[in-house]
């Protein structure tokens, strides 16, 4: 396949021998790739580079790590290793000019991943937004490795002319850089001099002395030039990208692809389990190690005797994933159905669909348990219980819900918060910490990983640090009438 996009540019393609294309481990992405490559490899470099990606996320947003902290890149190595990642772990860890074959190959995928994301993430302004920010994410780190002669050569491969100050101006100045620079040793530490409107982040936080219209930054901090930069130029490139995704998309093979990068899940798909759970467990276990969205549709199938399409298919995988076997899961259904209808319609209506989701009918296929990303941006109609409550429920239902499950206010105020701000699955890390009443800090990706890791700790496999009591007194909540949280918790 062609991985060239036809259209006027002054930009000369990517040509030439490894050693011409790929000199350095770090690159500003400005000239795309030209080569024929399969649909394969291009579907894989896209998902291993989503990987990448998700997992810059996973440790500044959900595990809070400050960018480029010890805590931060090792946290990011071991995952990616843990992916089988050895290539990006590589160029995160020691950005350099290596010349070997495995060198040249690394920069090759990450060239091309680069650009194939820009196809999928240009489409709208916040796939934009979430790529621009985990490929700052990225850059950052990776420039923030690099140490001496590779700096020098990545200046001069991207006609970066930046020089550093003289230690006669520096030695004029000295006092200046002491008491702006937010770092106890300068004596060694090179300074570079630039328009002040090119570090305006360090403007902003009165990190840097300006003196002419010009800021002195310190090597350290030098990376707010360059990132400033990058984020203009991928910007740029992105709606460049957008204008012509139709001529991308005349190739169908690419459309599905592209279109559904963002929702892909490429962890643990939870279609074979060694575990069998007994129906008669399912009320005690769903109160404890069942995610939100799935414990919801438990108490509405108790309640209700029945579940709609979207809620029976969410549900029933889900139940098949934990490890209720085929045979359970007929009798778990057939003895709710049957309260409000007779056996032979369950029989005629509901039975077949059970035994489709283990593969027994239609084309018989293994199906696996929806994800996250899945469930999250399934179409939810009215009447509807399936879905993300996090993203699907009315605020003030879903605070009367989390209140009457005994949280205290500020945890449901926590978790309101957040599914405001579109965090759905952080929200759900944080009833996974409520429920347990430990900050384990999980980034949830799947409700059967949910359960998996409420398991190990409820079942002693994994020691978690308990934290200040989450749960309110039962006396207390039940003086509470849930009516009075529609305004916003303290």
């Amino acid at each position: 396949m062609d991985f060239k996009v036809k259209r006027k540019s002054t930009k000369t393609p990517a040509t030439g021998n490894q050693f011409e294309l790929y000199p350095h481990d770090l690159q500003l992405y400005k000239i795309p790739p030209v080569e024929n490559i399969t649909l394969q490899e291009f579907e894989t470099l896209a998902l291993e580079r989503v990987n990448l990606l998700r997992t810059l996320s996973t440790a500044t947003t959900l595990r809070g790590l400050r960018l480029n902290s010890e805590e931060f890149v090792e946290f990011v190595l071991n995952d990616l290793r843990t992916q089988g990642l050895k290539y990006y772990a590589k160029l995160c860890e020691k950005s350099g000019c290596g010349s070997t074959k495995a060198d040249f190959e690394a920069r090759r995928k990450d060239h091309i991943a680069h650009f194939i994301l820009r196809l999928a993430y240009c489409r709208t302004e916040e796939l934009r937004r979430w790529f621009i920010a985990r490929e700052l994410e990225l850059f950052k780190m990776r420039f923030a490795v690099m140490r001496g002669e590779a700096v020098e050569v990545f200046f001069k491969l991207n006609n970066l002319c930046y020089t550093t100050i003289s230690e006669d101006e520096k030695n004029e100045v000295i006092q200046n850089l002491i008491e702006s620079t937010p770092y106890s040793k300068i004596d060694n530490m090179k300074f570079y001099k630039v328009k002040f409107f090119e570090v305006l982040d360090l403007v902003k936080a009165r990190k840097v002395f300006l003196n002419g219209g010009y800021a002195y930054i310190p090597h350290r901090d030098f990376i707010s030039v360059l990132a400033a930069q990058y984020r203009t130029h991928l910007k740029q490139n992105l709606a460049k990208a957008c204008h012509h995704l139709c001529e991308i998309e005349q190739d169908e093979r690419l459309v599905c692809l592209l279109k559904g990068l963002h929702q892909s899940y490429s962890g643990n798909d939870y279609s074979e389990t060694k575990a069998v759970i007994p129906i008669e467990s399912l009320d005690s276990i769903s109160t404890k190690s069942f995610p939100l969205c799935m414990r919801q549709l438990h108490e509405q199938l108790r309640i209700a005797h029945h579940l709609k399409h979207g809620g029976r298919l969410q549900y029933g995988l889900f139940l098949k994933g934990i490890g209720v076997t085929l045979e359970d899961s007929l009798r778990f259904w057939r003895e709710e159905f049957i309260k409000i209808m007779d056996l032979d319609k369950f029989e005629k209506q509901y039975a077949y669909n059970v035994r489709y989701n283990y593969g027994k009918e239609g084309s018989k296929r293994n199906y696996s348990p929806f994800s996250c990303l899945k469930i999250i941006n399934t179409n939810v109609g009215p009447g509807d219980c399936h879905g993300c409550p996090f993203r699907h429920c009315d605020t003030g239902v879903l605070k009367n819900k989390l209140i009457g499950y005994g949280f205290s206010h500020q945890v449901v105020s926590e978790m309101v918060e957040l599914s405001k701000k579109t965090h759905f699955q952080i929200a759900c890390s944080k009833y996974f910490d409520a429920i347990h009443n430990a900050d384990v800090g999980l980034g949830i990706n799947h409700p059967n990983q949910f359960f998996e890791e409420s398991q190990k700790i409820l079942k002693g496999e994994l020691k978690v640090q308990p934290k200040k009591e989450n749960l309110v007194k039962k006396d207390i909540v039940d003086s509470i009438d849930v009516m009075d949280f529609d305004e916003p918790l303290e």
